[in-house]
């Protein structure tokens, strides 16, 4: 993506990156134009052209830098910790609160993940492997250490990913449970889906009774 050369193509173009954001959100990328987005920005539509060189370009680079953003801050995450269940709870933490907070990046790298062409596709697909890779991995460590069960490793990291990203679709601000709620019922659900079978069948002999967990938003 061109940067304009002088003191405001910086600020024009992060203004256009977040009217993208928001107007690819609201509307889908097909149904964006580029002189919808200039106008939103509040720019001639040949402006544009100083500072993206496509609208395809500008849809990779949205989805890329957020798919690079959740890489990094999942390992900083991730830093300084060795014991796999410690791991995945941090896992379980990051990826439920960068969820919450990044909705709408969230929706547009899964959303729109079939309107990039081939070579951009192939390249965030990439990306995505790669975070996914990181559960994988702490799975599989925890299966070495005698501290998860886990029939398939595969399985196991898309049901996960498939469960923590679900709560894009019912997670609304301000909803009954707190931030912190959520996650420590999150890190529950993950935690005792690995957890060994014997240790599962003590804390349920443990319990006095069933108890029904209700979501809420």
């Amino acid at each position: 993506m061109a940067r304009t050369i002088g003191s405001h193509g910086p600020t024009t173009l992060e203004a256009i990156r977040k009217a993208g954001v928001r107007l690819i959100f609201e509307h889908g990328y097909e149904a964006m134009s580029l002189r919808q987005l200039a106008a939103e920005v509040g720019i001639q539509a040949g402006s544009l052209y100083n500072h993206i060189s496509t609208k395809q370009d500008l849809l990779f680079d949205l989805v890329q830098d957020h798919i690079n953003d959740l890489l990094r801050e999942l390992d900083q995450a991730l830093e300084g910790k060795a014991d796999p269940v410690e791991r995945l709870r941090a896992f379980v933490a990051f990826h439920v609160t960068y969820h919450m907070t990044r909705k709408r990046e969230v929706f547009i790298a899964n959303s729109e993940l079939r309107s990039l062409d081939a070579k951009n596709y192939d390249a965030v697909v990439a990306l995505r492997g790669a975070y996914e890779q990181r559960l994988a991995q702490i799975l599989t460590d925890g299966l070495s250490e005698g501290v998860f069960e886990v029939v398939d490793i595969q399985v196991a990291t898309f049901a996960i990913l498939a469960l923590l990203t679900g709560l894009c679709t019912w997670y609304r601000p301000g909803g009954r449970l707190t931030r912190d709620a959520i996650i420590a019922a999150h890190e529950k659900l993950v935690l005792s889906g690995v957890a060994p079978q014997a240790a599962a069948g003590q804390a349920s002999h443990g319990s006095k009774g069933p108890r029904t967990a209700v979501a809420g938003s």
